[in-house]
């Protein structure tokens, strides 16, 4: 099955077999379907997976059309923008597991904020962005300006010159994302060091809490950019990690049903790549089924869950799909023997 040109894609047909790797080749494989067929992706991304640098892979995948609507925290939205500007100055910490609480006094020292085995610089990241940021809700105050959260980082990470870049914009998923004018909703984006960062300017009555739409408002908006993305073939969600980000976006489905009273076209795909383990109430760690009840998927939806480390996973999935754009004949020719090795696989046991 080598293929030159789709080396990641022909390595996953060969090699991804079996329980969590034969979840991301069907995942791979039925995401390149709905794509191939003129379908949208919809991402929704938990975790810490902007200081993971997703970008690498993430942002060629919004410039290729792999990725067209975004559901992000506001960590993930802000950390974008640090891997940018600041990325010099984070330093890594590979043995964090055997660390003591006194080595990470230390790292607080040095004024570094550690996410598991990286860090984020405090002066270079957070303070540097402050100081354009601010100025810009202050404005808006000024002028009486409201805005979603994202667009005031679209903003901003449009604005930057390139003398400033420290990391490759090219693997910059928020300079991508704001290029290509891409849906987004950051649920909960109070919790994070900029949500607190702006609580303190309102709480000293430096900016007004009014400049930034409400969640109610996403959620509002999303009505409208969901129905634009769900027609045609549909619009599928893709969910790292579990919590607001994703439970927020997937919802719109739901609420356009019984709380518009309108019709509402399911979400066309659903794969979630989540370490969370079934558990007792929990949100990450429900099995897609749970979600029909719910209305927002039905049981015709693919539906994937791959037990695994998003780091690993996301941009092996990315790449392989990358190869799949732009060699889609080639492409096509792998998964078709792959599916077709597939099926005399289980033609057998039974």
């Amino acid at each position: 099955m080598a293929t030159t040109h789709l080396p990641i894609l022909d390595f996953v047909a060969s090699n991804y077999r079996n329980f969590n790797s034969r979840a991301t080749r069907d995942a791979l494989y039925a995401y390149w379907d709905h794509i191939r067929e003129g379908g949208r992706m919809y991402w929704a991304v938990a975790g810490a997976m902007s200081s993971a640098q997703l970008g690498i892979s993430l942002a060629p995948a919004i410039r290729a059309g792999l990725v067209h609507g975004l559901s992000v925290t506001g960590a993930n939205l802000e950390e974008s923008l640090f891997r940018l500007v600041a990325h010099h100055g984070y330093k890594d910490f590979p043995e964090y597991r055997y660390f003591t609480k006194q080595d990470d006094t230390r790292i607080l020292k040095q004024r570094m904020r550690r996410v598991t085995d990286t860090s984020i610089p405090e002066d270079e990241a957070f303070r540097a962005v402050e100081k354009i940021l601010v100025p810009m809700w202050k404005r808006a105050t000024k002028n009486g300006d409201r805005r979603f959260w994202h667009e005031y980082f679209y903003e901003l990470v449009l604005s930057i010159p390139k003398s400033k870049y420290q990391g490759n914009p090219e693997e910059c998923w928020l300079l991508a994302a704001a290029k290509a004018k891409l849906p987004m909703v950051v649920p909960g984006h109070e919790d994070s060091t900029f949500g607190n960062i702006f609580a303190s300017h309102v709480k000293f009555n430096e900016c007004s809490a009014n400049i930034v739409k409400s969640g109610i408002e996403y959620m509002a908006n999303l009505y409208d950019d969901y129905k634009a993305m769900a027609k045609g073939k549909g619009v599928g969600f893709f969910q790292i990690g579990g919590g607001i980000a994703g439970d927020f976006p997937i919802c719109v489905v739901p609420s356009i049903k019984y709380d518009l009273q309108e019709t509402a076209r399911p979400w066309a795909y659903f794969c979630q790549i989540s370490d969370s383990t079934t558990s007792y109430g929990s949100y990450s760690g429900a099995t897609p089924n749970e979600k029909i009840t719910w209305d927002k998927l039905t049981e015709r939806t693919p539906m994937f869950v791959v037990e695994s480390d998003a780091t690993i996973v996301a941009p092996l999935m990315l790449q392989a799909l990358l190869e799949c754009k732009a060699n889609p004949k080639a492409a096509d020719a792998i998964i078709k023997a792959s599916r077709a090795e597939t099926k005399k696989s289980l033609a057998r046991s039974r």
